[in-house]
């Protein structure tokens, strides 16, 4: 049995670069991403035992805040100003659907009442997670729901950029891994990533190594666009960090715990995705925004994995980015009084984490 860490990393990484690779020469958008992804749930499942430190995730949370932020630029809020009250409802109407298979899920005791509301949250999904266990929920089905919805959607979105892509003609852009360096716009990009990353964890914000960065990031890129360097190399460790990071999760317990509630937890998960779609074909119809657009802006993946599908993919990541904040910021407001509404209603305020093994 495999038992030194050095040797654990070194399958872990092989398996990254295998399937990583594989997927990007592929032209699979966010390969980079769900490579490593795959090779943490293969590890981790065979018990490997490894985790990601704080500060690496953090820093690669916070480069991916400034990723969206150098894209964001005033012209955004003045589209969503022209269609507010579409963009505003679609993003309440996936919250309600959220909410509404919770509490199913919730009242057919698939999942206990909190467990079953963070569980269904489209959002960040380890602010979620972390989130969740401050309300009482099992954080292992919490992040077992979370984790497999955002490879579910990860997957999707994957399939359709590329496919849509394709069938439109797009050119494939060539990936300069090593540009050019520019040292002053280098330095500011450092300053934002670790400054934010240091920032939104000394504010105890829910997602803030990603959020206060882009908050940073966009306040600059206002003042004077094309102040950042993100170059490719640094962004593939990145989404490595952010995949394995997903992935490592799936351990053997938690999937063996999760097994018997799988059916209709991946049946609650198709549904909101299919409603999702259905909220993104009307943004085509009514907006004329292209499909996928439509979907990454509308799908109940990660914040952070949706980021990096949107950044690898030819769509509108501005727009995409400002509904997936918006949804985010109105589910940490109304998350925690819905999770007590709920655990209330259950009767297992402070029961939520079931007998067994921890």
């Amino acid at each position: 049995m495999m038992t030194s860490p050095v040797r654990k990393w070194g399958v872990l990484i092989a398996l990254s670069l295998l399937f990583g690779t594989g997927m990007d020469l592929l032209g699979i958008p966010a390969g980079l991403l769900l490579g490593p992804m795959l090779a943490g749930i293969i590890c981790g499942a065979r018990g490997f035992a490894l985790s990601i430190p704080q500060i690496p995730f953090h820093i690669a949370q916070s480069t991916i805040g400034v990723l969206v932020a150098a894209s964001i630029s005033p012209d955004v809020f003045a589209r969503l100003a022209e269609a507010w009250p579409i963009y505003l409802g679609v993003v309440l109407l996936i919250l309600m659907a959220s909410a509404a298979l919770g509490l199913m899920l919730s009242h057919w005791n698939v999942l206990p009442g909190t467990t079953a509301i963070w569980g269904s949250w489209p959002g960040a999904a380890t602010a979620m997670t972390l989130m969740a266990e401050a309300f009482g929920a099992d954080v292992r089905l919490v992040a077992f729901m979370q984790y497999l919805r955002v490879i579910l959607v990860a997957l999707a979105a994957s399939l359709l950029a590329g496919l849509w892509s394709e069938g439109g003609g797009t050119a494939v852009m060539q990936t300069i891994w090593f540009p050019p360096l520019d040292l002053p716009a280098l330095a500011l990009t450092a300053a934002v990533i670790l400054g934010g990353s240091w920032l939104g964890q000394v504010m105890r914000v829910p997602a803030g190594q990603m959020l206060v960065p882009m908050v940073i990031g966009i306040v600059i890129n206002f003042m004077e666009p094309g102040q950042f360097q993100l170059p490719e190399w640094y962004l593939a460790l990145a989404y490595a960090v952010l995949g394995w990071r997903i992935g490592l999760a799936f351990s053997l317990k938690v999937l063996t715990h999760a097994w018997k509630a799988l059916p209709k937890i991946l049946g609650a998960i198709l549904a909101l995705m299919m409603f999702s779609g259905g909220l993104a074909a009307l943004l085509h119809f009514w907006l004329g925004i292209d499909p996928v657009t439509a979907y990454l802006a509308t799908s109940p993946g990660g914040m952070d994995s949706v980021a990096i599908i949107a950044a690898s993919s030819n769509v509108d990541l501005p727009l995409v980015m400002a509904l997936q904040t918006l949804r985010f910021l109105i589910v940490l407001i109304f998350g925690p009084p819905l999770a007590r509404f709920a655990a209330r209603r259950s009767g297992k305020m402070g029961q939520d984490r079931p007998a067994g093994p921890s």
